[in-house]
């Protein structure tokens, strides 16, 4: 999608809203003892976590496989913990009776390779901050460049390794919608269908190249990144908080942000006019979504996630797709353009893949993939179960 930047999503997860799900759910782990990428790279002792729930038929042919967006996690649904404050990123779609209903359907979340969250103990991932077999160390920059594929082929392992052949549908907001498209150009046997939630277009454009490259800056120009060797020493989190605060702020709309704060100051007794240090209050609440969850994120995976979705495009592959396609695109997303989602319409038409659109109208933005996915509940539901 030209604007995989869509990617982000970020605040999904720092936002994500606390719905109830009907019971708690374990982080699992895949492991493979080599992975070769697709530049021909090898990945030893590669592990991924996920998630599964609902129950898999006996045809192990109710399968829907969820990905997540570029800060998320494979946590779509449910609580780890029953004192959790907030459930999976999707908890309002799926579950027993929902749009996604895991009374019919055995639903998987996966972690992918490079995760953001690689200092989250839910997370279980591959990349840079792992341990490298051959030195014993972290790898840091010496890890290989990852794509979008890799991703998708090591859920295909995933899954293989559970005997899964066929998905009823793979689906995911903004980078998960990447991920979802890709797997329908890849595995085209395997997809029955493609829900693409706040998508962008078929590749990474110039324009979303170089809006990752902005993302990536803050932390390439820490000086404690030191060349991605950090691990052992104080980390470059400035770096890290100025990236995921602008990856934060994309997923919003102007609108939202003029309803929600206006010009109020964070502190009614601290001008901004007369200090600095004195905030509005729109800059506090960023600033605090940041430091919550700061901590959690590894600096060399922010850039290996942002590069690998440079590198996506499937410009040229659309007409191998079998699967019907939903697009889920959000009316005022800034960040995944509307243009973008049309042309992506109109590309996979042009390549003979039967496309039904419906629209989100939240008034976030590229935050109502998340927010107000809900509106899309009718739309999702029966296009899961159209024969």
């Amino acid at each position: 999608m030209r604007n995989p930047l869509l990617i982000i999503l970020p605040l999904l997860i720092l936002c994500s809203h606390a719905f109830a799900y009907d019971r708690l759910v374990e982080k699992q782990v895949f492991s493979m003892k080599s992975f070769k990428t697709e530049s021909g790279k090898e990945i030893r002792d590669l592990k991924v976590g996920y998630e599964t729930y609902g129950t898999l038929n006996e045809r192990k042919d109710n399968v829907i496989l969820i990905e997540h967006f570029f800060l998320g996690k494979g946590h779509a649904a449910g609580k780890y913990k029953p004192e959790d404050k907030s459930a999976g990123f999707w908890d309002a779609i799926i579950g027993s009776g929902k749009a996604i209903d895991t009374d019919k359907f055995f639903v998987i979340a996966s972690d992918t390779l490079v995760n953001v969250n690689a200092k989250d103990p839910n997370t279980v991932t591959t990349g840079p901050a792992s341990i490298d077999p051959a030195t014993g160390r972290p790898y840091g920059m010496s890890f290989p460049i990852v794509t979008i594929r890799d991703f998708v082929n090591v859920q295909k392992a995933l899954l293989d390794s559970l005997g899964i052949t066929k998905l009823r549908a793979v689906m995911g907001p903004s980078s998960g919608s990447v991920q979802a498209l890709t797997w329908a150009v890849t595995y085209p046997e395997a997809v029955e269908r493609v829900i693409g939630v706040i998508p962008g277009d078929i590749d990474c454009n110039p324009f979303a190249i170089q809006a990752l490259n902005l993302w990536m800056s803050p932390i390439l120009m820490d000086p404690k990144w030191n060349g991605g060797d950090y691990y052992g020493r104080e980390e470059p989190l400035d770096g890290i908080r100025l990236s995921i605060k602008q990856v934060i702020f994309s997923t919003y709309h102007y609108d939202w942000a003029s309803a929600k704060f206006g010009r109020a100051w964070a502190a009614a007794d601290k001008d901004p006019a007369q200090s600095f240090q004195n905030k509005y209050q729109i800059e506090s609440w960023v600033d605090t979504l940041v430091g919550a969850f700061e901590k959690l994120y590894d600096a060399n995976s922010i850039l290996y996630h942002a590069k690998a979705v440079q590198l996506w495009s499937i410009k040229d592959e659309l007409r191998k797709i079998k699967a019907r396609v939903l697009l889920v695109p959000s009316k005022k997303d800034l960040l995944a353009f509307r243009d973008y989602s049309r042309n992506t319409e109109r590309e996979l038409k042009a390549a003979g893949v039967p496309v039904e659109v419906f629209e989100l109208d939240g008034g976030t933005g590229h935050f109502d993939g998340i927010g107000s996915i809900t509106q899309a509940e009718g739309a999702i539901r029966k296009f899961l179960e159209r024969p």
